[in-house]
């Protein structure tokens, strides 16, 4: 291993380095991918709250596919350095660059499908009015208390507070979301619609 390494040139001696702490980034980012969200929430309490969300559009130029970009192409670099002859130590450089730019390329097409894939999981009340429920518990008449309801939405079975206007709603009654006030449903018996 010390022989091979004592007869590498200028150039591979440059592949090498380059590849090595380019791929020991790439490591450390993968690292910490796993332990952190992917996208850019982040919330920040003291005396006042702080949410900020960040645009998860993934740029070309990204920390990520730069690295990637040197890493994979620092690697081919020194292989085709090492393959080739003398008077072709110029087509290694040609080799790198396409080979690092393939791996920029597709480091930012995975980036981008993870993106899409994401959801903020966070319940969007406006889209429940007008939906059907099922009455879980109880509702008091004239919001003299809180039952609950459950139905599927956006992708989820949901349970929620409610509360009527009107007469009491027994179990396993259908109800319609007229609106949501604070965290609760307010809801009316659902109209039955006539069979022919």
């Amino acid at each position: 291993m010390a022989e091979w390494f004592a007869n590498l040139t200028v150039l591979e001696h440059i592949y090498f380095w380059l590849g090595i702490a380019a791929t020991l980034f790439l490591i450390i980012q993968i690292i910490l991918m796993c332990f952190s969200s992917f996208g850019g929430d982040l919330d920040l309490d003291g005396d006042g709250d702080i949410d900020v969300d960040f645009d998860s559009g993934v740029s070309i130029f990204t920390v990520k596919s730069i690295t990637a970009f040197f890493a994979v192409g620092s690697w081919a670099g020194l292989l085709t350095c090492s393959l080739a002859s003398d008077d072709l130590q110029w087509l290694s450089v040609l080799i790198a660059v396409i080979a690092g730019a393939a791996a920029m390329a597709l480091v930012v097409v995975l980036l981008r499908a993870l993106a899409k894939m994401q959801c903020n999981g966070m319940l969007q009340t406006e889209k429940l009015v007008g939906m059907r429920a099922t009455v879980y518990v109880t509702v008091p008449a004239s919001r003299g208390g809180r039952g609950k309801i459950t139905l599927n939405a956006q992708g989820k079975f949901l349970e929620l507070d409610a509360v009527t206007e009107g007469e009491k709603l027994s179990t396993d009654e259908t109800v319609e979301i007229v609106s949501v006030e604070n965290e609760c449903t307010v809801v009316k018996r659902a109209e039955t619609s006539a069979v022919k």
